[in-house]
């Protein structure tokens, strides 16, 4: 993790903040550069650190106690990591891996808390947050349980290329297994049919998006429903 230059802000929930305590949240953020594979936190271990990121995203993995494992949430520009402390608490049930290396916002939870009491504007946007990504992780539960691996994939590659902010991606057979809970040979099936419908090109854990349009049809209706969701509860501030 390193220091970075702050850019343009493309943190979704910092953006919808009101003015005046969006630049209160900002005038205390560190710039961090994210590094590929760096783990942030272990399931059990302390949040030091929220983390809004801006081009780069987090994968939240479930660890199970054969040692499998299975993402369960991603968090990019649109969120943020560490929402147990919302609920008051610091310690996180996950495992926090950056998946997509790029530019992030940090502070310490100690001033975090300070703003989540100081900020009722911050307290509801989060709450809605939280609750968009508990839909993510019950979604992802269900959707792995009932739809077919090529449109699990596509819904995957959709999200990574979301926040990604690029149709260009790096991700191997393995590592999209270890994200999918399945077999390399699933996951290799799966791609081979999307490059056969011209939707992605893939070589040596270089994907390339080449149909989006035609990727969200691929995809299983889980794509849909979370964008329509986060749109209805965090952009226009409606019910769910």
């Amino acid at each position: 993790m390193k220091p970075s230059t702050l850019g343009p802000i493309t943190n979704h929930l910092i953006d919808s903040l009101p003015r005046q305590d969006r630049a209160s949240l900002l005038a205390d953020c560190e710039v961090i550069d994210l590094e590929f594979g760096e783990v942030i936190t272990e399931p059990g271990g302390r949040i030091l650190h929220v983390h809004f990121p801006l081009n780069s995203f987090i994968s939240l993995i479930a660890n199970l106690s054969d040692g499998e494992q299975l993402e369960v949430a991603m968090v990019g520009s649109e969120g943020m990591y560490g929402m147990p402390l919302i609920l008051g608490l610091d310690k996180s049930p996950l495992r926090a891996l950056v998946q997509g290396a790029g530019p992030a916002l940090r502070l310490p939870t100690i001033v975090f808390g300070r703003h989540l009491e100081q900020s009722p504007a911050l307290q509801v946007l989060l709450k809605r947050y939280l609750y968009v990504l508990m839909h993510q992780l019950s979604r992802v539960a269900a959707c792995s349980h009932f739809h077919q691996v090529e449109a699990r994939l596509a819904r995957w590659l959709l999200m990574t290329q979301d926040r990604a902010h690029s149709d260009q991606l790096h991700l191997t057979h393995e590592f999209l297994a270890m994200m999918l809970g399945v077999r390399r040979a699933g996951i290799t099936l799966a791609a081979m049919a999307l490059q056969a419908r011209r939707l992605i090109s893939y070589h040596r854990g270089d994907i390339t998006v080449l149909d989006r349009a035609g990727l969200i049809e691929a995809s299983c209706g889980c794509y849909a429903a979370d964008r329509s969701l986060y749109r209805r509860v965090i952009t226009d501030g409606g019910a769910p």
